[in-house]
């Protein structure tokens, strides 16, 4: 049995083989009528049979059998392109052509991978492809099959080398590392940097110092003054350890699709990037999800585990199908976070009359926090809009999604007008446009 498994089950044959075969058969029906060239058929017959063997015995005898292994990291980030490798070494004393199929995980749905290459005589090729997830949980890897095939490529040898390998796919840390860099002072925009007037005046103290002209003098600290016999100054700096949490409508809404993404996985990766930001402004970074039943809370804290706890939190974070309750909402916020706080929903409203069952609710947590609500454009509304009208039919979707997209923006003359912050965003423009508000926030020392 393991003869037969090892020189006949793992053989195959390629196409040239089936032409050389056909070819013959041609042959050998032409020198039917043509008796003269039947030994010349015969022996053409007879080297391709010979070539075969040798071919078998190429692969199937000499050197010892190719190795592969697969590197992948022990995470991968969902809605990011990850890099894969795959190292593959000929163990055989010639150059062989190689076919690769590495067994991706269910979730790809892809069953046409392949890689063909040609590799030296014992030597080592690296190959390199991309995976983008678009969920989060366990994707699980397969073998990696590799089809060895010799110069004359007439047969192949099947190797299947045991690679099984089972990966987490966690919310987007590819993004959170892209992002640090907007931890800094100033806002950033694709456009470019603009400065942001401050609305208050920061009162933690760091030191006392002499005055020098051009200090305000509002903060002439008059005990030290009268100690020193000359002008002494109070010297603030920014307020730090500030609460910034971040809550997540996990409802039917936040369930709906762009770029392969749900709107919920858009704002976990929004999150986490917002939370790696907030660490490094040495703000408290909390975290909160909700649906029509209380779900995860985390308590708002700034040391260096908690970026970790977030990210695990966020891993197993799953849209429900029911509606959001938002009374339940406000009772948790005023029960469970005292201090106040910069409170960044994340959550999505489709129609003004949608925004009015909730308003009451909104409005009692702005009363003693921060809110910043974010939702979301609907793109595909917005490409209707932006498409020429060439029937009745179409003037009328037109006209209709028109009407839901103005709604959106009436949202946040509603919101404003009872004094709630609000970011109408598309979902890929999420992330830049939350970290940009929360560092505007921070500047005008608002929170």
């Amino acid at each position: 049995m393991r003869f037969i498994k090892k020189y006949i089950a793992a053989l195959y044959l390629t196409n040239r083989f089936y032409l050389m075969l056909l070819l013959c058969i041609i042959l050998f029906v032409i020198s039917f009528f043509i008796p003269v060239i039947f030994t010349a058929v015969q022996m053409v017959l007879v080297i391709f049979i010979l070539l075969t063997i040798t071919d078998y015995i190429f692969v199937f005898v000499l050197g010892k059998p190719p190795d592969a292994k697969r590197i992948i990291a022990d995470r991968l980030s969902n809605g990011d392109e990850n890099t894969i490798t795959l190292i593959v070494k000929n163990n055989l004393p010639f150059t062989v052509d190689m076919e690769i199929i590495d067994e991706l995980p269910v979730q790809f749905q892809k069953r046409d991978w392949k890689k063909l290459f040609r590799i030296k005589a014992n030597a080592q090729k690296q190959i390199e492809y991309k995976l983008r997830p678009v969920e989060r949980g366990e994707y699980g890897f397969g073998r990696i099959i590799l089809y060895v095939i010799s110069m004359l490529a007439l047969v192949k040898k099947r190797h299947n080398i045991n690679a099984t390998q089972i990966v987490s796919v966690y919310p987007s840390y590819l993004q959170m590392r892209r992002y640090q860099l907007l931890s800094q002072t100033i806002i950033q925009t694709e456009q470019g940097n603009r400065r942001m007037r401050k609305i208050g005046h920061s009162m933690e103290f760091e030191q006392i110092k002499e005055y020098v002209r051009g200090d305000d003098v509002r903060s002439v600290n008059w005990k030290a003054t009268a100690r020193k016999a000359s002008l002494m100054v109070n010297n603030y700096t920014d307020e730090k350890s500030q609460q910034v949490y971040c809550v997540i409508d996990k409802g039917r809404l936040m369930k709906m699709p762009f770029g392969g993404l749900t709107l919920l996985d858009y704002a976990i990766n929004s999150t986490l990037v917002l939370a790696n930001v907030c660490l490094q402004k040495q703000d408290k970074i909390g975290l909160m999800t909700f649906a029509n039943k209380m779900g995860s809370l985390l308590a708002a804290d700034r040391k260096p585990f908690q970026r970790e706890n977030i990210l695990q939190l966020l891993y197993n974070q799953q849209t429900t199908f029911l509606e959001s309750d938002y009374e339940m909402l406000y009772m948790q916020i005023r029960s469970r976070i005292k201090q106040r706080s910069l409170i960044v929903l994340y959550t999505n409203f489709e129609s003004l009359s949608g925004l009015n069952r909730q308003l009451n609710y909104l409005r009692s947590i702005a009363r003693h926090h921060l809110l910043l609500v974010v939702y979301f454009e609907n793109t595909e509304l917005h490409k209707l809009t932006k498409t020429d009208a060439r029937d009745i039919e179409d003037v009328y979707i037109k006209t209709i999604a028109e009407k839901f997209e103005f709604e959106k923006r009436l949202i946040v003359k509603e919101l404003k007008k009872h004094g709630i912050l609000s970011i109408l965003t598309s979902p890929q423009a999420l992330t830049i446009n939350t970290v940009n508000k929360y560092l505007e926030l921070k500047a005008r020392q608002a929170i």
